[in-house]
């Protein structure tokens, strides 16, 4: 249990994915250099073990960044965090150099985060859903000084609550469905697909489908038809043919940590024009070398005469039926075309994923919560949200800030930077009020 009912602590953390990861580390390394004057922090997550994108670590999946955009290294290159340090530690490193690649499996960077949280785990409680966040009962919020967070046990065995001068919400992304498409047995979404595939018997899955235009399609798409040799699969793409991520090196600028200020302090012009130029570096594209593997194995179909993987170019879910084990499969062909049905063994919709959304957690704060001229949350530029004067406690959000901060605001490839930025406004706000408290828990000591 990483926490204390009674404390009032620096720092709640709701979420505890790479985001909070990063966080947690860059407070554990402040606390190191702080000499016992560091910042108190613990966080809670819902899951009951760490886990990041577990249904999606397929046999030989790449990671689509370098190595060194890890949870450390743009902020500080001497970390010993960082995945270098991991490789170190694994007795890998040689081996890795040998291997003359930026881009790590997916699998062995998940090897990583869990190395890393295992060094700051006590400060950590799994299992544990944050419900509310509020202002204590009675109290005027100015002079309250902290915010009460009610936290409850998954496993139904009672809630309590903490208090904390500053949260920092890190929930993730929420799968998002098709419309006329509900997640089941048989339709799945790309965010649960290993665990939902591993219940299948493999030998009933004769016709399967995949949504999607984006990496996880294709990713899932070739793994079907690589591990199911009896199989067809069907690839219902919305565009025509998959589109290629644009990973070179001018546009992967876009990434660079300047590029948050040049959209956080650009024009509204500056802000369209990075959505409309770039949003091929990430948004439903695909990695060259996926897409090539694709087409040579529908290509080699054809020159067998045996065709299995099929692409439905320019069509659309348009709805989904369920009756018994079958799955039919209604699909429109372009936009004014006919709807026709495929009928299938299984259903998978790698459709993305909606923006991270905290007003339901905030609750009554979110008056407190001030907003631009569409509803956004208006955020500072340390993605603390802008609060009236009457609430001086830091609610941070790592995620849901694109309109404000860009591209990489739920992205890896900043994340060192991003955790760091938030973890120094922290400890200036703290060093600001005149707080000097010796930590009432350690926040992730290093183990190592």
């Amino acid at each position: 249990m990483g926490y204390r009912e009674h404390e009032t602590y620096d720092v709640v953390g709701v979420g505890f994915g790479p985001s909070n990861l990063s966080l947690a580390v860059a407070l554990n390394e402040h606390r190191a250099n702080a000499r016992g004057h560091g910042i108190s922090a613990t966080f809670f997550e819902r899951q009951p073990a760490f886990g990041w994108h577990r249904n999606m670590l397929l046999p030989s999946a790449t990671m689509q960044i370098s190595f060194l955009k890890d949870l450390v290294t743009f902020r500080d290159p001497t970390s010993s965090f960082s995945f270098i340090a991991y490789l170190h530690a694994s007795g890998r490193l040689p081996q890795f150099a040998n291997n003359q690649d930026f881009f790590p499996t997916r699998e062995e960077f998940h090897r990583y985060l869990e190395w890393a949280q295992a060094r700051v785990a006590h400060s950590i409680t799994y299992g544990s859903e944050v419900m509310s966040i509020r202002i204590p009962h009675g109290a005027n919020p100015k002079s309250a000084g902290h915010l009460e967070i009610e936290v409850q046990d998954v496993t139904g065995r009672g809630a309590r609550v903490i208090n904390a001068r500053n949260v920092v919400i890190s929930t993730g992304l929420v799968p998002n469905m098709p419309d006329g498409a509900e997640r089941d047995e048989r339709v799945w979404h790309s965010s649960e697909f290993l665990e939902k595939y591993r219940r299948m018997n493999p030998g009933e899955l004769r016709r399967l489908a995949v949504v999607g235009a984006g990496q996880s399609a294709a990713e899932i798409t070739r793994f079907l038809y690589d591990e199911l040799p009896h199989a067809e699969v069907w690839a219902i793409i919305p565009s025509y043919g998959y589109s290629v991520a644009d990973d070179t090196p001018f546009a992967n600028q876009i990434f660079d940590p300047s590029a948050v200020d040049d959209y956080y302090y650009g024009t509204e012009q500056t802000r369209e024009a990075f959505w409309r130029y770039h949003r091929n570096t990430n948004y439903s594209v695909v990695d060259d070398e996926v897409i090539r593997d694709l087409y040579r194995r529908a290509y080699d179909d054809e020159v067998r005469g045996t065709e299995r993987l099929h692409f439905l170019n320019l069509t659309r879910l348009s709805g989904v039926k369920r009756a018994g084990a079958e799955t039919r499969v209604s699909l429109q062909a372009g936009l004014d075309g006919d709807v026709y049905d495929l009928d299938v063994d299984a259903l998978v919709c790698a459709t993305g994923y909606e923006a991270m959304e905290p007003t339901g957690l905030l609750g009554d704060l979110d008056r407190y919560c001030l907003r631009d001229e569409t509803g956004r949350y208006r955020v500072e530029r340390d993605y603390r949200i802008t609060t009236s004067p009457e609430l001086p406690c830091g609610l941070y959000l790592q995620g849901g800030t694109e309109h404000t901060h860009g591209l990489t605001s739920s992205l890896l490839s900043n994340i060192a930077v991003r955790s760091g930025e938030i973890a120094d406004s922290i400890i200036a706000s703290r060093a600001k009020r005149g707080v000097d408290q010796a930590v009432p828990v350690e926040v992730g000591h290093d183990g190592g």
